[in-house]
């Protein structure tokens, strides 16, 4: 008998993560229950990162990561360990070894990755949150998709220690969720307080021209609910300036690949681990990213992430889309995945290179669709700009 009590009904959990930890009782997050992305160290429990060599290659851990921990001291109750793409170098939600989750507000399209266990499993109301991660967009995407709420942290707000890493300047330890008030709950377990209040509203005009059509309707009624909100008129500019936005996603590809290289490269050049196609390349590409392209990637970025946190200042807050589409059909074609990929990493990099919170709500179209509209705030802001989304979509 398989003492594990969920029916995976969405192909969530990795085979060697179905197992039940208790939270501490009587804590603030006592009733509910949460997965780990198979990214993050469960003690007793291998991690497997999405890839049967890495799973193969690498001891048990001994320790929770700390962010598990801190969950389950407070009370929240783990039920496993769910699917990644592998290393978490994808958008897309596929794994060539171990499947595609469904997607259950639309099971002809992808989940969207690499958080794509957690934003199956609760999307399919099976946990009340789940732990994910983002680097370039692995939960922001994935919540657009599905139609969750997710965000990415402040980069080192959330400790990402004892967690398989795939660029680790972009890294963000993060979670999803189905309902607002499990998603507060958790960011007032694991969040600073913050006494950030905006006054500013800004639009990125070219991070919203890269998104399909059906965003129009629901970035303005965002972008409405929150003028009203704060009394103040929208102030609309590109800020990519004189570049595209697909100039940053190149310096933020560019430098994280470099750096996945030296985190990764020695183990993949020894164990020769085969990865999906599409993430092979990623790792080909990588390989051949040298020191002097870094370099200047790096220089640029330096740029970039004061020119954003210049715009925002301390008291600004932007509304942008989440995703530049609806997930791709299962079925798409890899050039049609990968015209969405680059479109919208376009748009999340900008989080990524400046380092900066941004919490994706979900919002109807007219027509009936669900997608995600961002708000990105200042560094630390994270559990303000989480409250302020909840009185946003409340407003809608």
């Amino acid at each position: 008998m398989n003492p594990f009590p969920l029916e995976d009904s969405v192909g969530a959990w990795v085979p060697h993560g179905r197992f039940v930890i208790e939270g501490q009782p009587h804590g603030p997050l006592s009733g509910l229950r949460f997965a780990a992305k198979d990214v993050f160290h469960v003690a007793g429990h291998p991690t497997g990162a999405g890839n049967p060599t890495w799973l193969a290659t690498h001891p048990v851990p001994t320790a929770h990561a700390p962010v598990v921990e801190r969950l389950l001291g407070a009370g929240a109750t783990l039920m496993g360990k769910v699917l990644t793409d592998e290393l978490a170098y994808s958008l897309h939600g596929d794994n060539a070894h171990l499947g595609t989750p469904l997607n259950t507000r639309y099971p002809e399209r992808v989940p969207g990755g690499s958080s794509s266990g957690s934003a199956a499993a609760v999307g399919a109301r099976l946990v009340d949150f789940a732990l994910g991660t983002d680097t370039g967009g692995s939960t922001r995407v994935p919540a657009s998709y599905g139609g969750l709420w997710g965000l990415r942290t402040t980069h080192g707000l959330v400790s990402a220690e004892g967690l398989v890493p795939l660029h680790p300047s972009f890294d963000t330890v993060t979670w999803l969720a189905h309902a607002f008030d499990s998603f507060e709950r958790v960011g007032r377990v694991l969040l600073p307080a913050s006494a950030w209040s905006p006054r500013r509203l800004l639009v990125p005009q070219d991070a919203w021209d890269l998104a399909d059509p059906l965003f129009a309707a629901p970035l303005a009624r965002v972008r409405d609910a929150l003028a009203a909100r704060l009394g103040a008129a929208p102030e609309v500019s590109r800020w990519a300036g004189d570049q595209a936005l697909a100039d940053w996603r190149q310096v933020y590809a560019t430098a994280g690949a470099h750096e996945g290289w030296r985190v990764h490269g020695e183990w993949i050049s020894a164990a020769q681990p085969v990865f999906g196609e599409a993430i092979a390349a990623r790792w080909a590409g990588a390989s051949r990213v040298s020191d002097a392209q870094a370099q200047a990637a790096k220089t640029e970025w330096a740029r970039i992430r004061a020119a954003v946190r210049g715009l925002l200042g301390e008291d600004g807050v932007a509304v942008l889309p989440s995703a530049a589409s609806l997930a791709p059909r299962r079925d798409a074609a890899p050039a049609e995945v990968d015209a969405v990929r680059l479109r919208t990493m376009a748009i999340t990099c900008i989080a990524g290179l400046a380092g900066l919170p941004q919490v994706s709500l979900p919002v109807n179209t007219p027509e009936g669709e669900v997608v995600g509209v961002s708000l990105l705030g200042a560094p630390g802001s994270d559990l303000a700009l989480i409250r302020l989304a909840g009185e946003v979509h409340a407003s809608l």
